[in-house]
């Protein structure tokens, strides 16, 4: 079961990760979060990451070091990670690299309810799907591969998941496609025939 955090947003995660690379203000961090591509790794939202960042602070977890003004910009204040805030980071990603944890798609809630559309729409649309799989597989291979030529494959191992996700996905709904099309789906008939007898 997962420990409840005293910052339990996820930005908090990379935040504090940012920090033990060096002490940043809040926009250089959110630059470097950008940068990294962690917008693509998790849900972040923009318009919290100052309170994330401020409640990391009251927490204790990062410190602020310096304050100071540029020119005609406002102030702005360095933080550092704490001791807390390290062991806070590790015991955090020992937590998520060893424990799985359901997490709820998009795609799991259609397929939850996938009756209300006839069989016919289902397949035609789950067509659709494999097809945008393939293109988005394709691509992702291509872009993981020229980052390899750039990037230790430590610092790339999320984007592999992911094609290892997208690949599985596509793998079932080519399975799921095959049973709808050739009609050993069990249950078919009576799928049929529910819209059938939904029908004025």
């Amino acid at each position: 079961m997962a420990k409840r955090r005293k910052v339990g947003n996820l930005m908090a995660l990379a935040v504090l990760a940012a920090l033990t690379q060096r002490p940043m203000h809040p926009y250089e961090m959110a630059s470097v979060l950008r940068a990294h591509g962690k917008d693509q790794d998790m849900k972040i939202k923009w318009g919290s990451f100052y309170s994330v960042v401020q409640s990391l602070a009251r927490h204790e977890l990062i410190e602020a070091v310096e304050s100071g003004r540029q020119g005609g910009r406002p102030e702005r204040t360095i933080y550092r990670i704490t001791a807390a805030g390290r062991t806070e980071l590790q015991d955090w990603e020992r937590e998520l690299v060893s424990t799985p944890e359901r997490e709820h798609s998009r795609f799991k809630a259609a397929l939850s309810v996938l009756g209300v559309l006839t069989p016919e729409e289902a397949v035609n649309l789950l067509r659709r799907r494999l097809e945008l799989l393939q293109e988005q597989i394709a691509d992702q291979r291509e872009t993981l591969s020229d980052h390899l030529q750039k990037a230790p494959r430590l610092f790339l191992i999320e984007d592999e998941y992911e094609l290892a996700l997208r690949e599985t996905e596509l793998a079932w709904v080519r399975d799921l496609l095959g049973e709808l099309t050739t009609g050993t789906f069990p249950d078919l008939a009576a799928w049929r025939a529910y819209h059938a007898d939904a029908t004025p």
